[in-house]
């Protein structure tokens, strides 16, 4: 694959990363049409992941310094309660990342291979373009990161853990366990960004690690992959302000149109042959 084309990926990752519509869907999908043909593979999506996450790191940085500040000093007993919001957030976003670590890691194989079949992705884009809908029609809204618990950060932690399958996206799930449990899309974007810090950081710089002690891992030379990630990040980062923006106001029945058209495309194209699904 050549570095235009690895470009090209970049942008995409940074534009949908944080949108519920799965950017290893599109990452995954854009591999077949562009000029080379090829899927990008799990390594190159996971390290440019690193780019979008690092937009996450700037856009919440006061917010990411002062939990992890607050979780220190009190496991220190440096004068901070247990109770205290910030430490509790500290804890809940290490719960929460518990289900995907395990997960992960066992079923490394079912992710380089089975998770990245066309036929899922499509199903699992419609499927859960359903679910996000239904959640955000019936959901209360009502709840305030102040009042997430320990079992609803569990239960956000699940929902996140199924974002290793192409298609299903991580802020799109974790969203949806969000509204599902009654809290607003601010609140259930933020803490879905939040966690998804720690998770997204330990599998990209794995991978990188991968890339490193085998080269041929991934159809992208080091190079090309830094480029993308650079552009992931740029990207990432002015998506974030715009979706943080656009949820304060409105719906999320947009991404759920688009998850339900791009899944049935997917599946007619599959269907006459002009995508092979593996």
């Amino acid at each position: 694959m050549s570095l235009l084309e690895a470009i090209i990926l970049g942008l995409i990752q940074g534009l949908t990363e944080f949108l519920p519509i799965s950017s290893s869907a599109h990452l995954r999908i854009a591999g077949e049409i562009l000029p080379s043909a090829t899927d990008p593979g799990a390594t190159f999506t996971a390290i440019t992941q690193i780019g979008t996450e690092l937009a996450v790191l700037v856009y919440f940085w006061k917010d990411i310094t002062r939990i992890i500040g607050a979780w220190f000093r009190s496991v220190t007993r440096r004068g901070v309660p247990a109770s205290d919001p910030d430490v509790r957030m500290g804890w809940l976003i290490i719960i929460g990342t518990i289900p995907i670590v395990i997960v992960g890691f066992l079923a490394q194989e079912y992710i380089r291979s089975t998770f990245r079949s066309l036929w899922l992705v499509a199903i699992v884009l419609i499927v859960f373009g359903i679910l996000l809908g239904l959640a955000d029609w019936f959901g209360r809204r009502t709840r305030e990161l102040t009042e997430l618990t320990y079992p609803h950060g569990l239960a956000y932690g699940a929902a996140q853990m199924l974002a290793l399958i192409p298609g299903v996206s991580r802020s799109g799930a974790t969203t949806t366990m969000g509204l599902a449990l009654g809290y607003t899309r601010p609140a259930a974007a933020r803490y879905a960004f939040l966690l998804a810090v720690p998770a997204v950081f330990g599998s990209g710089f794995y991978e990188l690690l991968t890339a490193i002690r085998e080269p041929g891992s991934s159809p992208f030379t080091g190079f090309e992959i830094a480029v993308a990630t650079i552009v992931a990040f740029c990207v990432g980062l002015a998506v974030i302000a715009a979706l943080m923006a656009y949820i304060s106001k409105r719906s999320f029945l947009p991404f759920v149109i688009y998850r339900l058209l791009l899944g049935g495309t997917l599946i007619v194209l599959l269907s006459t042959g002009v995508l092979d699904p593996l």
